[in-house]
């Protein structure tokens, strides 16, 4: 990760209030998984449900704009 997670919380708090609950999205730590256009990634909090964002080209990404 390029920056820790304490620096995010500084940082977010700093134009935003954090409340208990909120989750910080911090991407997939370098050398983990890489994602490709057409990959989905998901999030799923039991008892809400399911987060789910398709991996765009760029190309595409401005295309739909």
């Amino acid at each position: 990760m390029i920056f820790d997670i304490p620096f995010l919380i500084e940082y977010l708090s700093e134009f935003m209030t954090l409340q208990p609950g909120d989750l910080i999205a911090t991407g997939t730590p370098k050398g983990l998984k890489d994602i490709h256009p057409g990959d989905v990634v998901s999030c799923e909090i039991e008892g809400v449900g399911v987060l789910e964002n398709p991996v765009l080209s760029e190309q595409a990404f401005y295309a739909q704009r």
